[in-house]
């Protein structure tokens, strides 16, 4: 269901005891919409309780993946999420996946993070296009050659943004990572590799290299930090603590890129190749018929998630042969989705439902289309039909111009339809011009003709159904003793900057913490018991951290005195720790604690005391 999002780290929260706890996450990634999840196993109705949960779009289960489709502010749920569990503990091998849903999973956790900076830089390309096509002189300028630099910066060190991305999924060293990754795109080698393709002999250790290059591509540096994850945990127990932060950065850059000029880089590179080629034979026999294809089938693929997949074909494209024709193709079918949020917010009659379907239709012009699929379109089946039907038109109709992509778009969607200008073959832009009017006209037409789909049913239960908190005051008592202090002063910007709601925060001069207040445990973290969080009676929800980074803590530094779900009465113990412990592992014990649902209230008020015990009232709460 899709509602509005009250507090995105209560449902950071909800998400992880609807599947539960910490114990059970396995990986967590995240991509332009949604929250991806791998647990040990699902627990029963969690896939039906997290789609009830205010904020969430809808549950997708695929890819031995449980994708929780949240919409463009996905990012704050993740970072709500990755607060309130050891992501470091977290391996990346799922036994349930098979070997195509891993590669699809991996792609994804790589290029979803840094998606919005090729799209950024695919505008900026666009832009450039339509300047120097109004504007012809302009090509010559230095400024439009700076501009032009900037624009093909991200694409060229891809390499390097895949180092990032593919050592956090791969648990590796990031810094490690990025510096084999860099090797590949010295200038020195860039010349070795000229004078190879020239026809000069270059060998290391004997064996000749090919003239492979790395600017711009996938699959060597994937591979390349792949393979260093396995290397790095080989040597990891095999090094002495005193040498090992010099010897293994040595080790893996000796070992790691010498094998990618020779034997990983070549292989990759070449399989990369062949599948494009493979892909690019189909559609040149048959231009209209893949047009048609795409067009039909890509938003279907989005729905199950495995439509990164396709990066790898696309990037290859763009690099070997400077154009793509199939996200000419995708372009379209996003836009027929586009055109469906459109005719469903022409058509629909429900206030609630204008309002989701205009912003699905805003979102979806800059290529997202999750909100407007599961928002709107797949909810109600025929929307979705139509955007898949007339995508579909409009990629065949397309095919008989033979489109191209000349830039790489992160994002396809209407705004990077410019990526498919080029000055000695116009027919392209009119292909794909042509081919997303139609996908985007067509489904307006046909809603307005046949209806939204909705029922009177979905429109007598259309409502807002966010919680309210029934309260007009409360007063809320510290669960623990010792200096208070404001959030600014936390060591970590998550809390300091007030990102997981308003607070305070107390540096401890005993071991305890206890209720404040008769509430329900609603979150425990069973591997460094290091927080827990409470539902009080009243409403309130809170979050107690004790210390901060102490979730890497998992020695039985802390202890928990309660359960999770277990109801408590003011003044109940809920968790003892030892602060020697946790000072001599390095971690402060100043120790946040969070009104998680900030945004229900209108004013919360925080104590003045320096010195508080558990009898001092640290918040007073009004609605």
């Amino acid at each position: 269901m899709s509602s509005k999002i009250r507090d995105y780290n209560k449902l950071a929260v909800d998400i992880l005891n609807e599947l539960g706890g910490e114990k059970n996450i396995v990986t967590v990634s995240r991509c332009a919409t949604r929250l991806r999840l791998v647990t040990q196993h699902t627990p029963d109705h969690a896939k039906e309780n997290i789609s009830k949960l205010p904020g969430v779009i809808t549950v997708v289960e695929k890819g031995g993946q449980i994708q929780v489709v949240i919409g463009t502010h996905v990012d704050k749920v993740y970072n709500a999420f990755t607060q309130l569990i050891n992501t470091d503990n977290k391996v990346t091998n799922n036994d349930k996946a098979n070997i195509l849903n891993r590669v699809i999973a991996t792609m994804s956790a790589v290029f979803a993070p840094f998606v919005y900076v090729l799209a950024a830089s695919g505008i900026l390309q666009g832009i450039l296009i339509l300047i120097k096509l109004g504007f012809p002189k302009v090509e010559s300028t230095s400024t439009y050659k700076i501009f032009d630099f900037i624009s093909w910066a991200p694409f060229f060190f891809l390499p390097i943004f895949i180092a990032i991305t593919a050592s956090q999924h791969f648990r590796c060293n990031i810094y490690i990572a990025v510096a084999c990754c860099a090797a590949l795109l010295s200038p020195t080698w860039t010349k070795l590799a000229e004078l190879i393709k020239e026809g000069a002999e270059i060998d290391l250790f004997g064996i000749v290299l090919s003239e492979t290059l790395y600017n711009s591509t996938v699959l060597p540096p994937l591979f390349l930090v792949w393979l260093l994850s396995y290397l790095e945990r080989f040597l990891e127990p095999r090094l002495h603590s005193i040498i090992k932060p010099l010897l293994m950065p040595l080790i893996c850059l000796v070992i790691m890129v010498p094998s990618t000029l020779i034997a990983i880089g070549p292989i990759t590179a070449n399989a990369a190749h062949y599948i494009a080629n493979g892909y690019n034979w189909v559609v040149n026999l048959a231009p209209y018929i893949a047009g048609g294809l795409i067009g039909a089938v890509w938003q279907v693929l989005v729905i199950f998630g495995v439509h990164w997949g396709i990066t790898p074909v696309i990037t290859e494209n763009i690099n070997q042969y400077g154009q793509d024709s199939f996200q000419a193709f995708q372009t379209i079918a996003v836009i027929g989705q586009v055109g469906a949020a459109l005719g469903f917010y022409i058509k629909t009659k429900t206030q609630e439902m204008k309002g989701v379907s205009l912003s699905a239709f805003i979102t979806g012009l800059f290529g997202i289309t999750e909100p407007a699929i599961y928002g709107v379109n797949l909810r109600f089946k025929k929307p979705f039909i139509y955007g898949c039907i007339c995508a579909s038109l409009g990629g065949i109709v397309a095919g008989f111009f033979t489109p191209y992509y000349y830039t790489y778009a992160a994002l396809p969607g209407p705004l990077t339809i410019v990526n498919a200008i080029k000055p000695d073959n116009m027919s392209s832009f009119f292909g794909v011009a042509i081919g997303s009017a139609i996908a985007l006209i067509g489904p307006v037409i046909l809603i307005q003709i046949f209806g939204t789909g909705e029922t009177k049913q979905d429109i007598a239960n259309t409502k807002d159904d966010t919680p309210k908190i029934l309260l007009d005051e409360v007063e809320i008592t510290s669960p623990m003793t010792g200096k208070a202090l404001p959030l600014s002063e936390v060591p970590d910007p998550a809390f300091s900057q007030k990102l997981m709601g308003e607070g305070i925060a107390i540096e401890p001069t005993d071991n305890h913490v206890y209720a404040p207040f008769d509430g329900e445990v609603t979150a425990v973290f069973e591997n460094s018991k290091h927080a827990i969080g409470l539902t009080l009676d009243n409403g309130v929800e809170l979050l107690i951290h004790v210390g901060i980074d102490t979730v890497n803590l998992t020695n039985n530094e802390f202890e928990y005195h309660v359960e999770l779900h277990q109801k408590v009465k003011k003044g109940d113990l809920l968790i003892s720790f030892n602060p020697e412990a946790i000072k001599q592992a390095g971690y402060p014990l100043i120790t946040p604690i969070i009104i998680v649902n900030t945004d229900q209230y209108q004013q919360i008020s925080l104590t003045d005391k320096t010195q508080v015990t558990v009898d001092d009232i640290i918040f007073n709460i009004k609605q």
